[in-house]
């Protein structure tokens, strides 16, 4: 049986591995992710290990409302609890511009 992750940040990381893989599902959306990234497929699993990709998967699913509920809901999640993950892990990583969003 698994341990229960209480450690804000593992489960910012959680999160952001959930929304890569909800991106990775859809290959219009995984296209779009890539080319913005400019990561290729051949790297994306290494490149997930990275905390600052982990943040740049959930910016890209935070910018649209519609992509941030589709993954919430399939992640069972609320959408509140992926943007409080993309706070911890840019905290985390010395970004504060989530903090410019708010007005």
């Amino acid at each position: 049986m698994k341990k229960p992750v209480h450690n804000p940040r593992e489960v910012a990381e959680i999160v952001a591995i959930q929304a890569l893989s909800f991106v990775a599902g859809d290959p219009e959306r995984l296209g779009l992710f890539l080319a913005e990234t400019g990561v290729g497929p051949e790297t994306l699993r290494n490149a997930a290990a990275d905390p600052n990709f982990l943040l740049s998967v959930l910016d890209f699913v935070m910018r649209d409302d519609a992509t941030v509920k589709a993954f919430a809901s399939s992640a069972e999640l609320h959408p509140t609890n992926v943007a409080a993950a993309r706070q911890v892990l840019g905290d985390g990583l010395g970004d504060r511009s989530w903090e410019h969003d708010v007005p």
